[in-house]
């Protein structure tokens, strides 16, 4: 098994860190606001076929950010995306993206299709394609507002709530102890700069349907009547592609990852 190796790179308005490992063709792992340790579990097993490469979002762990107060708009977070692949070399590549990694993947798609050859849009938080979209947008402005006046402890309650998505820490003594400071600090900026300008993107179809990238999305199994399931439902309509089922819920692959591996290299074919 080959260990990552770490790198950095300049981009306009912030300072990238990235990991690649592995040999083969090139495969992105992009989240949003998860990024390189999000995907311990599965870059190592999928480097075995593939050069791997993770990154940390602007503004989140190791990568820094010159405006604290810049939004994280999709395009951008694609052109970051972009920079590292083409800093990585060889061709289009394969992208995995989850969450908003996902979003993030079909801006890169729409406004890049020549960087990429598949992408996997695994549970994108994509909120206006629902049908009841109004009351979806009201949604996400109830836990920005939140947020903005009851902190994050609050915001990730009422996040919860609304997307059945529990991304706290699991048990009674982790819920005790009190988050680190990068937890904090990761929670800042996704409620304050990354939570709406992710779930009200609205897709360029029209460029998503004719690049020649191709574009898969997949939902979890467990995760059947959740929002981010019920939206990746929705982009697949919206496509007139299958949504393929992976293993577990809106994490998978860090909770189911041997079969989620196998599903995902089935699809990537």
């Amino acid at each position: 098994m080959s260990l990552p190796t770490s790198h950095s790179l300049d981009v306009p308005g912030a300072r990238l860190y990235y990991e690649v490992q592995g040999s083969g063709s090139v495969i992105m792992l992009v989240g949003h606001p998860m990024g390189v340790s999000g995907f311990a579990a599965i870059a190592p097993l999928l480097a075995e076929d593939y050069t791997v490469v993770t990154y940390d979002p602007r503004g989140f762990s190791r990568s820094t950010i010159d405006d604290p107060d810049q939004d994280a708009e999709p395009d951008l977070l694609a052109d970051d995306v972009r920079r590292v692949l083409e800093a990585v070399g060889g061709g289009p590549a394969y992208v995995f993206g989850s969450s908003g990694g996902a979003v993030t993947g079909l801006a890169l798609v729409a406004r890049y299709p020549g960087h990429v050859e598949t992408l996997v849009a695994h549970e994108p938080p994509l909120a206006l394609l629902l049908p009841e979209a109004e009351k979806a947008r009201a949604g996400m402005h109830d836990i920005y507002d939140t947020y903005r006046e009851s902190g994050i402890s609050a915001a990730w309650q009422r996040f919860s709530g609304f997307t059945g998505i529990n991304m706290r820490p699991q048990g009674e003594d982790a819920a005790r102890q009190p988050p680190s400071a990068e937890a904090v600090a990761m929670s800042e900026r996704f409620f304050g700069h990354g939570l709406l300008p992710i779930t009200f993107y609205q897709p360029d179809f029209s460029a998503l349907q004719g690049a020649p990238a191709r574009v898969v999305v997949g939902g979890g199994t467990t995760s059947k009547g959740q929002f981010a399931q019920r939206t990746a439902v929705a982009l697949a309509e919206r496509l007139g592609s299958p949504l393929i089922d992976f293993p577990g819920g809106h994490a998978g692959f860090a909770s189911d990852t041997k079969d989620f591996l196998d599903v995902l290299r089935r699809t990537l074919g």
